[in-house]
């Protein structure tokens, strides 16, 4: 939990690697993910860098892949998933690779040449054959309708061009595309004015196209004509409409040999293509066992050497230089990885790590797990923390969940809920793997262990309300008794509670009395409960929020903002809103239900807490009822008068005593810097003192320096800080008030939430539950499916949502705004694991 209360604590160091041992060591660096390099060649385009030629190599591996890879999915070949991620090939490993890669281009790209030919073929003789077929029934039709011999007699002459020039009819067969069919008929109609007799039949069987393997249908056509003229017009209309034309025998006798001839060819085609596929299919189901792990390795290998082109080479050209955060903690698995690195490549000199002082701002980096990440996640989501802040995730993994709870409070539709987490949970390697495309999904199951949580305590605080699908239970034994017989409770559709007469004195033993469920003034005894519980929790959580500040002031050594913030902030607080609080407490044991006029304590007498809090803030007092008192006891009026005089007097605390602080410290330090004189006045390096010796060392970031927000506010213009402080200090002062109402949310959405489940239950089940018949079991059993679809759709997926929300609110804005900054930057290492899930993510 130290990783989470704080982020770690981060390094700047320099690499010093030898060549030969480069690509070895930042291999090793990928696998461990533990450092995030800089860039230190920006000014430097990505063409002019060192390893520019190595990283085209590596996309040319990668057009492969992707080539290779769209054939195996066009065939529909099964990729088996990598159970464990290869390393990253050596370069004696990569050279094999790259030519390996070729070899198999070059197979599947000739492979599939050959496919599309034979393709190409079987295309034209399948066309041929419906165009032989097709013209064959034509003439058959036409001769039997003249009343000729099919077998000696044919309709056209043998001599087609004698035939023509005579002024007998020749013909043009071929097909095209169906869907061109009605252009193609209206433009020989153009062009021959009419003259040109046009039969069509579509293939029934729809062809494949060689190219791309989709479906392509097509019509057979016989376009009859008479003259040279109107063929070539019937030639350039069929090539402009890219029809394929035939050559179709004029006599029945060579169409039926033609034909034969043509099926035979079919065929043996068929035969070939058979063969070929198959030969295809072994190569690339070979291909697929391999290719995850190619596509890592590439991956891989493109990353490293886009790292090294981050790095400096010195001016001997010996060793490459570079800059990368690495977490303090993790230094010795860096320096590790580095001697590893040195070792593969051979290295006769050992890589190192240098670890030096910086003012920059470092990442921030909060080590989770796969419990803890889900919290961090919604943190991050508002802002990354500043360097060293104090982190709100830690204590969202309680407060998230209950504040969403109290919102959410009902046993069943908390059960549902943690159901839901729980299948996620036990489940979850199934569905890593899985890698679902669903964003929706995705969002759910990055959270699946606050789903849990929020469930599980949703049912905590169902349990005390008392409330499960809005029936309540009765467990313990109600303490009100009605007309002295309990039966009344379920007898009597609604009744008057009233605590004088009908309270046995006895509480029940956990949450709210099942008795409320069946009374009148259910809602008001409800509105109040859940209403002074909301500001409770409320005021308590911004106190929280308030007292984190002060672990900031400490770490970041800024004690004076612990005296001119914290202290007035948190005395501002308590004087007012924390006094509210306090004032429900006394009003809830000092008034029962009992009334004396000795005590004036009865319920009838109570003030009301509200009217109280704003007649403290204007100073004004009311006249109370006859027999009562205004205030719960003797001096609250002067008390009350007391915490508004000393809170106001904290607004100016806040408002001028960090700027006059400031001040007075800047007088003081150029006084002191005037008494003494310039301080390098009189000092002289010796000569044989050289620059390196000169120079402090360093041993790594000094996180004091910046102070918390990473800005100094030693070089601040004591305007600004006026400014900032006043901004700072309105804020406070009119969100104190807004924020505390706005808590009030937490009673409103768990209000809306039990009168919506008891709107569903009433309105929809309670009217198959009150048939009595035997028709009643099967009318129950669809209503009891409508209430369950409108229970998990309206009450647990959209309330869920609209709790969550509202809960999300109140921690960023009311929780995180009194000590949050949020103003760093992530720690993005440099990981292999982070590369591969990124790759892997569905694109939108």
């Amino acid at each position: 939990m130290g990783a989470m209360f704080r982020s770690e604590e981060m390094a700047l160091a320099q690499l010093f690697i030898q060549p030969e041992a480069a690509y070895q060591s930042i291999s090793e660096l990928g696998e461990t993910g533990t450092v995030q390099f800089r860039d230190l060649n920006e000014e430097v385009s990505a063409f002019q860098r060192k390893f520019v030629g190595e990283v085209r190599r590596c996309d040319e591996m990668e057009r492969k892949l992707r080539y290779i890879e769209a054939e195996v999915r066009k065939d529909d070949v099964p990729i088996p998933d990598v159970k464990e991620l290869p390393k990253a090939p050596n370069p004696r490993e990569i050279i094999d690779l790259e030519a390996h890669l070729e070899k198999t281009e070059g197979d599947i790209r000739e492979l599939s040449e050959s496919a599309v030919k034979l393709k190409s073929n079987y295309l034209e003789l399948a066309e041929y054959k419906h165009v032989l077929e097709k013209t064959q029934s034509f003439f058959i039709e036409q001769e039997e309708a003249n009343g000729m011999d099919t077998a000696h007699k044919s309709l056209i002459p043998e001599d087609n061009q004698g035939a023509t020039s005579r002024g007998r009819l020749g013909f043009v067969a071929g097909v095209v595309n169906r869907e061109r069919v009605p252009a193609f008929e209206r433009m020989l109609w153009r062009i021959s004015r009419g003259n040109v007799f046009l039969r069509q039949a579509e293939i029934e069987k729809a062809l494949e196209d060689p190219a791309t393997g989709n479906e392509i249908k097509k019509t057979v056509f016989v376009a009859f004509f008479q003259g040279e003229q109107l063929k070539s017009r019937i030639t350039k209309v069929c090539a402009g409409f890219h029809a394929s034309i035939y050559q179709c025998p004029s006599s029945s006798g060579e169409r039926n040999e033609t034909l034969q001839n043509v099926k035979t060819q079919i065929e043996d085609l068929n035969l070939v293509l058979n063969q070929t596929a198959d030969h295809r299919n072994r190569v690339l189901v070979t291909v697929a066992k391999d290719l995850q792990n190619w596509s890592i390795m590439v991956r891989k290998m493109k990353a490293i050497y886009h790292t090294l082109n981050m790095f400096n080479m010195d001016v001997t050209k010996k060793c490459l230089i570079g800059e990368c955060w690495v977490p303090v903690h993790d230094i010795p698995i860096v320096q590790k990885a580095l001697q590893d690195g040195s070792s593969a490549g051979g290295s006769s000199i050992a890589s190192f790590l240098n670890v030096i002082d910086t003012n920059e701002q470092p990442p921030t980096f909060n080590r989770t797990n796969k419990f803890t990440r889900g919290f961090q996640n919604l943190i991050d989501s508002y802002g990354v923390a500043s360097y060293r802040e104090v982190n709100p995730a830690l204590y969202t993994i309680i407060t998230f969940p209950f504040l969403f709870a109290i919102m959410f409070g009902d046993v069943g539709h908390g059960f549902i809920l943690f159901l839901f987490g729980l299948y996620m949970v036990l489940y979850e390697k199934r569905h890593m793997g899985a890698k679902s495309s669903s964003e929706i999904w995705n969002i759910f199951f990055a959270g699946r262990y606050i789903i849990v949580l929020m469930g599980l305590f949703s049912i905590y605080t169902g349990i005390m309300y008392n409330d499960i699908f809005s029936r309540t239970m009765n467990i313990f034994g109600s303490s009100w008794r009605v007309n002295t017989n309990f039966s009344t409770l379920n007898e009597s559709e609604e009744i008057q509670l009233n605590p004088t007469y009908d309270y046995t004195g006895t509480p029940y033993f956990f949450g709210v009395d099942p008795a409320w469920m069946l009374a009148k003034n259910k809602i008001i005894f409800l509105n109040s409960y859940k209403m002074k519980l909301s500001i409770i929790f409320g005021v308590f959580h911004m106190m929280f929020g308030v007292c984190m500040s002060v672990v900031n002031f400490a770490h970041f050594r800024k004690m004076e903002n612990f005296f001119f913030m914290f202290l007035p902030q948190i005395i501002f607080l308590m004087l007012l809103f924390l006094w509210m609080v306090v004032m429900m407490f006394l009003k809830w044991i000092l008034y029962d239900a009992n009334y004396t006029t000795e005590t004036q304590f009865g319920s009838s007498c109570a003030p009301s807490v509200l009217i109280l809090f704003i007649n403290m803030m204007l100073f004004k007092a009311d006249d109370p009822e006859p027999g009562c008192k205004e205030f719960m006891f003797e001096g609250q009026d002067t008390l009350q008068m007391v915490f508004v005089i000393i809170a106001v007097l904290c607004i100016p605390v806040m408002l001028l005593g960090k700027p006059i602080y400031v001040m007075m410290k800047r007088n003081n330090k150029g006084k002191h810097e005037i008494m003494n004189g310039d301080v390098n006045q009189g000092i002289e390096l010796q000569p044989e003192t050289t620059l390196e010796e000169a120079k402090p060392t360093h041993s790594g970031h000094k996180e004091g320096g910046g102070g918390h927000g990473g800005h100094n506010e030693d070089d601040e213009p004591i305007g600004d800080i006026f400014i900032h402080q006043a901004i700072h200090t309105i804020e406070y002062v009119l969100s104190t008030v807004s924020h505390t109402a706005s808590y009030l949310r937490l009673w409103a959405l768990s209000l809306a939430h039990a009168q919506l489940s008891e709107v569903l239950w009433n309105m929809v089940l309670q009217m198959g539950l009150a048939i009595s018949t035997y028709v009643g079991g099967v009318v129950l059993f669809f209503i009891f499916g409508a209430w369950a679809v409108l229970t998990v759709a309206i009450l647990v997926m959209m309330e869920g949502l609209s709790a969550f929300l509202h809960t999300l609110r109140l921690h960023w804005v009311e929780f995180m705004s009194k000590f949050y900054e949020g103003l760093g930057y992530p720690f993005q290492p440099f990981s292999f694991k982070l590369i591969m899930e990124e790759d892997s993510e569905p694109a939108d």
